[in-house]
Order: structure tokens, then C-alpha cells, then sequence
């Protein structure tokens, strides 16, 4: 286990690299975290450096094809932090963003807390917690030059691959009534259409978001009223570049879109 100041200094180097749009290929060994806790703990140092309210989380790799692009077994979940949220239909900057892909997703904000408890929260009991359903954008990168390679502990670390998010207005639609297994975005890159599919994250958006839950519980971590949980793409990451506009249309869920400069 690290001591807090290995921690803290990880967090720094992690961070100071995030604001400078800059990559190292590893932390020194003495700072790596040795597991998912370890990870966790550099990661939440990574929040104390912000100054402004926490806004939320992510899921990382609730996908195949998203735990094949950055070469791990299970999800991961990271930290949204407020200064990284962008307006929808805002611009993007990709100054620094080496991993270069956007990804359509289902994000819930929480209606009440769900503080640490001895057992696990029902998928049930979680989503009657929840207060509203967003369509969403995540555009996730790495500090880690060879993010493939640096292996699950790391990218926790890394604040599990987060960088920036669009956040699209509240669904109107009843949400809780429709199967979100069998929901298919449409996203446009390029004149190109693509199909998501609810099923894609982790079998369910509903699960990932109950996923979520149980592992802040397991940390100890409250989720909080107010914060913004995003369950992990629902099509496999499609490449951007500068000049790009990305939407997707959720159907009655709504429409989130950004464009990359």
C-alpha cells in the first residue's frame, strides 16, 4: 500500500500532466500504484485538487470494445470533475488528446444519497434513486503515453481515462419505462450514421449505473444527490478530429451533441 505522500506526489504528477495536455510513460516505481486501491486513493487525491465541487462519475470500460481499447478486464470507475464538463453543443479542444475518440452514453443523476453500507444496493434500489436521464458524450484520454499497456491499476490512478464530458439536457420521456437494453442511439460523425445499443453497456445501463453504486460503497464514498453518474459507451469509441461535430440522437431520450477544434 503507498504511503499519503507517495500518493500525493502521484496525484500531482497525474494532474500536472492533465492541465498540460502532456504524457509520461509511466509513474516512477516508487509512486505506482500495486492495485485498484491504490489506484483509488491517487485518484481521490486527484479530486482534492480541484477547486470547485466534484460533478460526478464515470464508468470506464462497461464495454468489450472499450475494455479492448485500453486492454483491461472490468470496468473502472473515474471522477467528473466540473472544470472538465462542456456544454452540449459546445466545442471540444483536442490540445493534448491522444486517445481521440468520442463515446455516445446514458447518464443518471442521483435524486438522493446512497451512503457505504454493509451489503450491496439492488439495481432497484439504485435507480429509484436516481432522479433524471441524460443522453451524454463522454471524450475520454490517458496521461500514460501507451495507455494499452498501462495496466489497470495506473489508469485508475489516471482517474480511469477521464478527461472531458458533454451532459445533455433531462429526458421528458418516462425513462423508467422503457427497456434502455434495447435502446439504439444514433450518432452521425462525418455524414456517417452509427447505431449504439443499450446492451452494450455492461448488458445493461441500468446495471453499469448499480455497478457504480456498490463499487463507491465498497471504497466507502458516498453517491451523492445532485452528481452526475455517465455508465460507459454504448458503441464502440469512434475516432475524432479537429473539425468533427458528433450527435446523438436517443431517440425520445433526446439529442447531445460537440464539436472538436
Amino acid at each position: 500500500m503507498l504511503n499519503n505522500d507517495q500518493i500525493a506526489a502521484a496525484s500531482r504528477i497525474l494532474y500536472g500532466h492533465w492541465q498540460a495536455g502532456t504524457k509520461l510513460d509511466a509513474l516512477e516505481a516508487p509512486l505506482q500504484p500495486r492495485d485498484r486501491a491504490d489506484g483509488y486513493a491517487i485518484q481521490a487525491a486527484l479530486e482534492s485538487r480541484s477547486n470547485e465541487k466534484p460533478f460526478g462519475w464515470k464508468i470506464a470500460a462497461t464495454s468489450e470494445a472499450g475494455q479492448k481499447h485500453i486492454n483491461v478486464a472490468g470496468p473502472m470507475a473515474g471522477r467528473i470533475l466540473a472544470e472538465t464538463v462542456i456544454a452540449d453543443g459546445g466545442t471540444a479542444s483536442m490540445k493534448g488528446n491522444e486517445m481521440r475518440v468520442g463515446e455516445p452514453e446514458f447518464a443518471f443523476r442521483m435524486g438522493r444519497d446512497l451512503p457505504p453500507r454493509a451489503s450491496a444496493y439492488s439495481v432497484a434500489e439504485v435507480l429509484a434513486a436516481v432522479a433524471t436521464l441524460h443522453p451524454a458524450i463522454e471524450i475520454p484520454d490517458s496521461r500514460f503515453a501507451d495507455f494499452v499497456s498501462a495496466g489497470e491499476a495506473q489508469l485508475i490512478a489516471d482517474n480511469a481515462c477521464a478527461h472531458l464530458f458533454v451532459l445533455g439536457s433531462p429526458t421528458t420521456a418516462d425513462w423508467r419505462a422503457r427497456d434502455l437494453v434495447e435502446e439504439r442511439p444514433e450518432i452521425t460523425l462525418r455524414g456517417q450514421r452509427h447505431v449504439g445499443h443499450g446492451r452494450n453497456v455492461l448488458g445493461d445501463p441500468r446495471v453499469a449505473l448499480a455497478w457504480l453504486a456498490n463499487e463507491l460503497r465498497a471504497l466507502g464514498i458516498t453517491l451523492r444527490a445532485g452528481e452526475v453518474v455517465t455508465t460507459g459507451t454504448c458503441h464502440p469509441p469512434l475516432p475524432i478530429a479537429a473539425g468533427d461535430r458528433l450527435a446523438a440522437d436517443f431517440g425520445v431520450l433526446g439529442k447531445v451533441s460537440v464539436k472538436f477544434e
